[in-house]
């Protein structure tokens, strides 16, 4: 099986590079057929409404060229337009597509399982000369986190990691008989994340990822490890974990002008024997 890696479209932000008819979904579609991908998995942060979001996640579908494993993203969380101020009612209504691996891991022939969660962050990243409830406001005194305006949880940041921490490992021990690849938006190993100290990651790296998840690393067979969120596109092997952090992320970072060759070029593989 042919399974391609891909995070942070932002189709919203990104669409001014669209030539006058393309879509992002044609695009994608082009790629994975081309490809030979017969599953791809997705690691957030599609759109910032989770309406254009599933809008999206429809038309893949629809398009039907490989199998999707998606986890929203921080952004697709997001409710601009109409405001929904109760982002847990947003989360259990991707926990019912048929994309969704929480609570329900993707097997793979006899052998292998995708286990996925979006993940929070725990701020356990960051620079300890910041307090607790400096990171809890996502506010300095110039800029800011924009999950404080759009993300509503109704709990404080490290209790929902916490809460996703244990949906994921719930998920890992029902497959730990397998070989497995994890998938996350947040990320899960210092790797990604920006080296400290530094004047302003000192703090932001409080929002990219989440410490207390590598511990998993330690307590299943995670032979890959998928994830988003910062933009990166890297890859690292440690122990018996190949790391992927396959970002197409913002345009103004891209090589060149045109989205089907970033794409291509952000997509990673992985080929697992069935």
């Amino acid at each position: 099986m042919k399974i391609g890696v891909l995070s942070d479209l932002h189709i919203d932000s990104n669409a001014k590079r669209l030539a006058p008819g393309q879509t992002y979904d044609h695009l994608l579609a082009e790629l994975l057929y081309n490809q030979e991908i017969d599953l791809l998995l997705l690691a957030g942060d599609v759109s910032s409404d989770y309406h254009d979001t599933f809008a999206f996640l429809d038309r893949m579908r629809d398009h039907n060229v490989s199998k999707i494993q998606f986890v929203p993203g921080n952004h697709d969380f997001w409710s601009i337009r109409n405001h929904e101020e109760n982002t847990d009612r947003i989360y259990q209504l991707f926990k019912q597509r048929d994309e969704n691996p929480v609570g329900n891991p993707f097997l793979i022939g006899d052998e292998w399982a995708v286990v996925g969660n979006p993940g929070w962050y725990d701020y356990g990243f960051a620079s300890d000369s910041y307090t607790i409830e400096e990171f809890s406001r996502k506010k300095l005194k110039v800029g800011g986190w924009n999950d404080r305006r759009y993300v509503h949880w109704e709990k404080d940041d490290r209790t929902v990691a916490a809460e996703m921490l244990a949906e994921l490992e719930n998920d890992l021990k029902r497959v730990s008989n397998r070989k497995i690849i994890m998938q996350t938006h947040v990320v899960t190993h210092p790797q990604f994340v920006i080296p400290l100290p530094h004047k302003v990651y000192d703090y932001y790296n409080a929002f990219l990822g989440s410490k207390s998840y590598m511990q998993v690393y330690d307590r299943y067979p995670i032979a890959y490890s998928v994830m988003g969120h910062v933009h990166f596109r890297k890859m690292f092997h440690e122990n018996d974990t190949t790391f992927y952090c396959a970002c197409l992320g913002s345009s103004r970072h891209w090589y060149t002008e045109d989205p089907y060759i970033e794409m291509a070029y952000t997509m990673e593989e992985i080929v697992v024997d069935l």
